[in-house]
């Protein structure tokens, strides 16, 4: 694992040999999922970022969790657009919040038997929450860090940064595929989004969601805008792919709002192995024949 000083360099390095660099350790095959939010807003939590938390007043549409034939036929259809993963998400701490968990694991179960990877992102866990989401067929569980570790306070305060490295050593522990990745651009240094390589490797995910802000209004973070540029971008996926070689660096939220197309088939060429497909929480992606079409300018394949 190369140290914080040796990926400082690289990132401070000539754009060119750095995205050679990371080119080194990209997958061939490109990988899509995609995702339904199933359960929406009304949050506990005080992530400045997320238009979904009571504490602050963002106007976005709520609902509680879906009806099963609802999220089953978003799955199918996403099945049909060339996705191979398909997480149901929810708004929430935890997954019993609004004791609804039991449906959840229904909708998993529904989900295999389409022949999709089912995957949840449903909150912290504790391990027997583990154990049935294991048992109920769940292929990967996503959780993300969302920051470093030094920077985490300045983004939550209503949970703590151990709190998410425990869901993700439960999830492992259960024998899930882990998800895990970040936002960037919440006012972070340089050096912190190093930091966020690194604890990423000390994880080692499978796939690692790299989410770039989409400022909100009426969150804390909505003037954030400006917080990071489209090279510094491009030079911190980089340093992500090199720093985490066996898993798939996956471009997520943002991507649409926050790069130009050119850019994100420049990071489909080099850094950048699997992307989420359609649309995200509360913002907008590509279509899938849109990314799909980006994904054979960049000379990959499509994994099926």
């Amino acid at each position: 694992m190369k140290t914080k000083q040796e990926l400082l360099k690289l990132y401070n390095s000539d754009l060119n040999e750095l995205l050679k660099e990371a080119q080194k350790y990209t997958f061939k095959e490109f990988e899509f999922c995609s995702l339904i939010s199933a359960r929406t807003g009304k949050c506990s939590q005080d992530c400045k970022y997320c238009a979904q938390s009571t504490k602050y007043n963002t106007n976005i549409e709520t609902n509680p969790l879906l009806d099963i034939e609802t999220v089953i036929k978003s799955a199918k259809e996403s099945k049909e657009a060339g996705a191979i993963n398909f997480a149901i998400v929810t708004s929430g701490k935890t997954p019993d919040e609004a004791k609804d968990f039991n449906e959840m694991l229904n909708m998993i179960r529904e989900i295999d038997a389409l022949g999709l990877k089912s995957c949840a992102s449903i909150g912290i866990l504790n391990k027997e929450q583990a154990i049935e989401l294991k048992k109920a067929g769940l292929n990967r569980f996503h959780h993300n860090i969302n920051t470093c570790k030094s920077y985490h306070n300045e983004i939550c305060t209503t949970h703590s940064y151990q709190d998410r490295i425990n869901t993700c050593n439960i999830v492992k522990e259960a024998g899930i595929e882990l998800c895990c990745g970040v936002i960037i651009g919440m006012g972070e240094t340089v050096e912190q989004r190093i930091e966020m390589a690194l604890e990423l490797a000390q994880i080692a995910p499978d796939s690692i969601p790299v989410n770039i802000l989409t400022p909100i209004k009426g969150t804390p973070f909505e003037s954030y805008g400006d917080k990071i540029d489209e090279e510094n971008i491009i030079r911190t996926i980089a340093i992500f792919k090199i720093a985490n070689p066996k898993s798939s660096i996956r471009l997520a939220g943002g991507k649409k709002a926050r790069l130009k197309e050119k850019t994100v088939e420049l990071l489909m060429k080099y850094c950048v192995d699997s992307a989420i497909v359609g649309n995200y929480l509360t913002t907008t992606g590509y279509s899938a024949n849109e990314d799909n079409e980006k994904v054979l300018k960049a000379g990959k394949t499509v994994k099926h």
